[in-house]
């Protein structure tokens, strides 16, 4: 290949590249390799700014009026109060970007790191998520609030409540009388909750305090946070008798009494292995896939050839639930 190189310039590539039996492209790869392993070094351009120029526009961006600004507020700081021009603001950017120095320069509050929350449940009556959603009235701007609070272990509707408007008094009133149906000992249930002004209000925070329960919160435009209470809703406003708008506050209330009996007694839940929220608040669910399974064991004796897979099993429920589990490598840490 050197040699084709030596006669290149006397005869031509193509011509040298024949006579020597050398492929051009192989030629031009080479020619290309040695010439990017010596890279020629960029002129500089006679217009840029010196040394001591670049390190006194740095002075000047690291100076106690300047350190919170960003270089266009500084270009025209120094244009109005100190008459003077450094260099462009875009110059200013690069002599920062040398020195490893481009980041947020404003002067502003950093909000905090939200946690992610991270609660469990093993069995009924330790974990709960409540909030509150909207139902349409009778007329335009007119609507009813439904506040649902769920056993997350169970999906077992423990309390709810509607009403003409949201305050924390009536979140109060709900979780009072939730405790005592339930039969609540203190420090055994963790309430989850959004970030809503009754969820937060200082006097919720206070009755929680007095009940024994603990407090738990989703972080801020993070609806993934409270997901249980969130697909609860969806199961409400997706059944086929749902109204689009309701006559009255009896209506309403009328319906969610017939919603909330047939959801929490009837409805085969898919995350519960197909049993029924009562069924696994109540402990009865061993009960009822003792039964599954002798069903099961029947048919399999009498047509063992259907089941590819040998003897069937019931679905069974999860025996431990999160909001928002660890990750295998967060466990590992």
């Amino acid at each position: 290949m050197k040699a084709a190189e030596e006669v290149s310039a006397e005869v031509g590539v193509k011509t040298a590249c024949e006579s020597l039996g050398v492929p051009r492209s192989s030629f031009y790869r080479q020619r290309r390799g040695r010439r990017a392993s010596h890279p020629r070094r960029r002129p500089r351009p006679p217009r840029s700014l010196s040394a001591p120029q670049r390190q006194e526009v740095l002075d000047v961006l690291h100076s106690e009026r300047y350190v919170d600004k960003a270089p266009p507020q500084v270009y025209a700081a120094l244009l109005d109060h100190e008459g003077r021009r450094l260099c462009s603001p875009r110059t200013m950017y690069r002599i920062l970007a040398a020195n490893d120095e481009v980041r947020e320069r404003r002067d502003q509050l950093r909000h905090p790191r939200r946690v992610t929350p991270r609660v469990n449940a093993t069995g009924p009556g330790q974990l709960w998520s409540w909030d509150i959603t909207k139902l349409r009235g009778p007329e335009k701007r007119v609507f009813y609030s439904l506040y649902v609070v769920l056993d997350v272990f169970s999906r077992y509707v423990v309390g709810w409540l509607i009403s003409e408007r949201e305050c924390a008094e009536l979140a109060q009133q709900l979780f009072k009388e939730t405790c005592e149906k339930e039969k609540v000992a203190p420090g055994q249930v963790t309430a989850h909750s959004d970030r809503g002004s009754p969820m937060t209000a200082k006097s919720t925070a206070q009755l929680m305090a007095d009940l024994g329960l603990t407090q738990s919160f989703s972080r801020p435009r993070v609806s993934n946070d409270n997901p249980y209470s969130e697909s609860q809703f969806k199961t409400l406003k997706y059944r086929p008798e749902f109204p689009g708008r309701f006559g009255s506050l009896m209506d309403a209330r009328a319906f969610c009494q017939r919603f909330f009996a047939w959801y929490n007694r009837e409805h085969y839940h898919s995350s519960l292995g197909l049993l029924t929220p009562w069924s696994v608040h109540s402990g009865e669910a061993a009960g009822v896939l003792a039964k599954r399974q002798e069903v099961l064991d029947q048919s399999y004796a009498a047509h063992p050839e259907r089941f590819v897979r040998g003897r069937p099993q019931p679905q069974r429920p999860p025996t431990q639930v999160w909001i928002n589990e660890p990750q295998a490598f967060e466990v590992s840490k």
